[in-house]
């Protein structure tokens, strides 16, 4: 009976999702879970952006929890409908979403598997630089095409949104302290990653 209980309790304790309590520290993010940085070179490697970019937006949009959607209002004790179909890590709405999956031909993506919601930036930025002329580097304008999606930043709907804006700003901070950390961190995840036998 105890063996059975140990071997219950250590495959729950493997399902559960991996959380980062220290979301200011991009090391000791992937330090948690090594799986998280290799699934975030990959992507760098797909679409060309870096993984400090990537990252900040992440951390902006759902502090890397999976299950994150805007709050319901309520009308009294009723719940109303959301204002916003944004899920997930990556906090895409449907619409989105359904492009990026006509996109990359894979409909088995899940807004709150880490892998397909870094994924899902990844393409995003790159199509944000495609379509709309922005630099893969620069967060600030990459993160404002985010928010209000193509159409929104080709009109300039995010210069009549003051707060909108320090919030890129903080995302391009953030993505600065992201870098700086991975170059101090980087060497030892490669090499975690690769593993000792390659």
């Amino acid at each position: 009976m105890r063996i059975f209980l140990l071997i219950t309790l250590s495959m729950l304790g493997s399902c559960a999702t991996y959380q980062p309590t220290q979301i200011n520290d991009v090391c000791k993010i992937f330090w948690g879970e090594t799986d998280w940085y290799e699934d975030a070179r990959d992507v760098k490697k797909r679409w060309g952006v870096s993984i400090s970019v990537m990252m900040a937006i992440m951390r902006q949009e759902s502090s890397f929890r999976p299950n994150v959607r805007p709050e319901r209002p309520k009308f009294l004790f009723i719940p109303l409908p959301r204002k916003s179909s944004a899920y997930g890590y990556a906090q895409a709405q449907d619409p989105a979403w359904e492009d990026y999956r006509k996109a990359t031909g894979n409909w088995s993506h899940d807004r709150d598997d880490f892998g397909d919601a870094i994924n899902f930036i990844g393409w995003y930025v790159d199509k944000s630089h495609r379509r709309l002329g922005i630099s893969k580097a620069d967060p600030y304008r990459q993160y404002l095409a985010y928010h209000e999606g193509w159409g929104g930043y080709s009109r300039g709907s995010f210069t009549k949104k003051p707060q909108l804006l320090k919030v890129a700003s903080n995302v391009r901070k953030q993505t600065a302290r992201y870098n700086a950390q991975l170059k101090k961190c980087r060497p030892a995840l490669d090499k975690s990653v690769r593993g000792w036998f390659f």
